[in-house]
């Protein structure tokens, strides 16, 4: 069930705001925050600790209401590993299936790919491609 907060005016008007709408929920806490409630009051409010609305407040103030909009989580680096590059080490480990990680590796590196041998460890390991072992 969605939360609504409810902004009220001087005027006796009011705006509702959907809980699930984060841009509008920062926005009205520092609205709140600055015009009608204290700024623990409006942090406490909204679920926000009083450095991230001070955090959020000096963003809105340097870049506008875009500094609110949540960014995408985790890093902006390319992967090492893209399909391209698994495929490649594949390849080569059906091609000489006893060859060593840091075999592979130097190989990928004389291709042109720069991978390291944890990441041809980790293809290796994720595909199923390890040596067999005789007992």
């Amino acid at each position: 069930m969605d939360k609504k907060i409810v902004l009220k005016g001087s005027k006796g008007r009011s705006l509702e705001i959907d809980s699930t709408d984060a841009t509008a929920m920062k926005m009205a806490m520092l609205f709140e925050g600055t015009c009608s409630l204290s700024v623990k009051e409006a942090a406490e409010k909204y679920g926000y600790s009083l450095p991230r609305y001070f955090q959020l407040q000096k963003s809105f103030k340097e870049k506008g209401s875009s500094a609110l909009i949540n960014k995408k989580r985790g890093s902006n680096k390319q992967p090492v590993r893209t399909k391209e590059v698994v495929n490649q080490i594949i390849r080569l480990r059906f091609l000489d299936p006893f060859s060593s990680a840091e075999v592979i590796a130097q190989k990928m590196k004389q291709n042109g790919y720069a991978v390291s041998v944890r990441s041809v460890e980790r293809t290796i390991t994720e595909y199923g491609l390890q040596k067999k072992r005789i007992r």
